[in-house]
């Protein structure tokens, strides 16, 4: 098995060190910077990332910033990539960074898994990417590459498959010579992955420095492989969202509660299910201690989340005052201060 993947290591490196992408995280190989990086990534794409890393990182430079940062000012430099608690635990291991490794980056995988945010695929990328330590950061990008050089019909979505490739990657990196950099073929595997091994439709095989030795491509199996079983159908929830603005032309947000999806992030006023008559939304607002002027239907609108999907109705409401329960900002104000999911963002635009 060993010898299947020892024949990927040279013409990998070789083409990473001609192609490999220039990226602000990378240069200095600074382990604060590739772990914000690294948390950035998930769920999010390079392109993407870029704007809101260099945005962060000029306003949290260090890790003694990340830590004492307040949080609304964390959520708002977070606003727009989601995923929320990530930022939330990258504050938290930035605290026990300063407790417990006097501010200074834990340097090897054991210590960086136990700190709060970072698993396997996180540990592997910093411990290898800055301190050279042998060992793999097996993400869906390298999950794919690996699954088709081996033609391998295991299902990637599955716990075990994960294991068993992190493992021979273990054993392919620690049986390299000395000069063997660990940082460099992790992320090559991964850029790999997103830039040739694509996931939709066909990758581009002409261009892919291990075709010669990708069994998938010799059998026309790219198309077919990784196999990954249908995921459960997202769980679908109605919602009806009020847009409250008050004579001043303020707007009503409030705060989430401390569990669920969205934890402790802002707002807009809602209620569960699809609020269709005019009554009803009377007797909402009634609840709130407001009284409408004008309720203007503005529209539905659809927000997925890794497990569920809203489906919101949305109310553009008038009211004569503005009352307590709810904090009542200017436009201006949320933009500034208040860190507001994307999902009642794009109704506010």
């Amino acid at each position: 098995m060993k010898e299947e993947l020892e024949v990927i290591v040279e013409p990998l490196l070789e083409w990473y060190q001609e192609n490999r992408r220039i990226l602000p995280w990378r240069e200095n190989k600074n382990p604060y910077c590739i772990w914000v990086s690294e948390i950035m990534l998930q769920q999010t794409r390079i392109e993407a990332v870029k704007r809101y890393y260099a945005r962060f990182i000029k306003e949290l430079p260090t890790i003694q910033d990340l830590a004492n940062v307040p949080e609304e000012k964390l959520l708002k430099l977070w606003e727009g990539l989601g995923y929320y608690n990530r930022a939330r635990n990258l504050q938290k291991a930035a605290k026990t960074i300063e407790e417990k490794y006097n501010r200074k980056m834990p340097n090897t995988y054991t210590e960086l898994i136990t700190l709060s945010g970072i698993g396997e695929y996180t540990a592997g990328a910093i411990a290898s990417i800055t301190y050279n330590e042998r060992i793999p950061a097996v993400d869906g990008n390298v999950l794919r590459v690996i699954s088709r050089v081996l033609a391998s019909n295991k299902d990637v979505l599955l716990l075990e498959t994960k294991k068993e490739v992190t493992e021979r990657l273990k054993n392919l990196m620690q049986n390299q010579t000395k000069d063997f950099q660990s940082g460099d073929f992790n992320e090559a595997l991964m850029e790999l992955g997103e830039l040739i091994c694509l996931p939709n439709g066909e990758p581009n095989c002409q261009e892919c420095p291990l075709q010669k030795n990708c069994i998938a491509h010799k059998k026309g199996l790219t198309q077919k492989l990784p196999r990954r079983e249908k995921k459960l159908k997202r769980k679908e929830e109605d919602k009806t969202i009020f847009l409250l603005v008050s004579q001043k032309g303020k707007i009503a947000i409030r705060k989430r509660d401390e569990k669920g999806v969205l934890n402790g992030m802002y707002e807009l006023p809602n209620s569960m299910g699809k609020i269709e008559s005019l009554e009803k939304i009377k007797e909402v607002l009634e609840q709130w201690n407001l009284n409408s002027t004008n309720i203007e239907n503005i529209g539905e609108y659809q927000h997925i989340f890794t497990h569920i999907t809203w489906k919101m109705i949305t109310y553009r409401i008038r009211v004569e005052k503005e009352n307590e329960e709810f904090i009542w900002v200017s436009k201006e104000q949320l933009e500034k201060d208040y860190a507001l999911p994307t999902a009642f963002k794009k109704i506010i635009k």
